[in-house]
């Protein structure tokens, strides 16, 4: 199985967002999307986020009438502020026979070097 993981705050989540997994999905390159709600992005000020709670029921609606994109709220269990590199961790030991892909925004592309 190839997974698209399209992290974010998506504080909120918008079409743009969802125009762009359905691209990756469109393409072949995935089988699924999973939108992966950050609860604390380490380069965003908390205070300034809806509660992560309101912001995975945003998605989930967002998505419901997209059959292969789903929400993932596996960063609200691990330590925060949430890095990618555990989250990846984290996923790979649960689901070893899944390819993971990245899918991300130009805001957080800028922080990877």
């Amino acid at each position: 199985m190839r997974v698209g993981l399209f992290f974010g705050t998506f504080n909120p989540i918008h079409v743009g967002h969802l125009v762009i997994g359905q691209h990756f999905l469109n393409t072949g390159a995935i089988d699924q999307l999973w939108f992966v709600v950050s609860p604390q992005n380490p380069f965003r000020r908390k205070e300034t986020l809806a509660p992560e709670t309101k912001r995975l029921e945003m998605v989930e609606l967002a998505l419901q009438e997209h059959p292969y994109m789903f929400a993932s709220n596996v960063e609200f269990f691990l330590p925060r502020p949430s890095y990618t590199i555990h989250t990846l961790t984290h996923l790979s030991e649960q689901y070893p026979s899944y390819a993971f892909h990245l899918l991300m925004g130009q805001d957080n592309l800028l922080h990877f070097h």
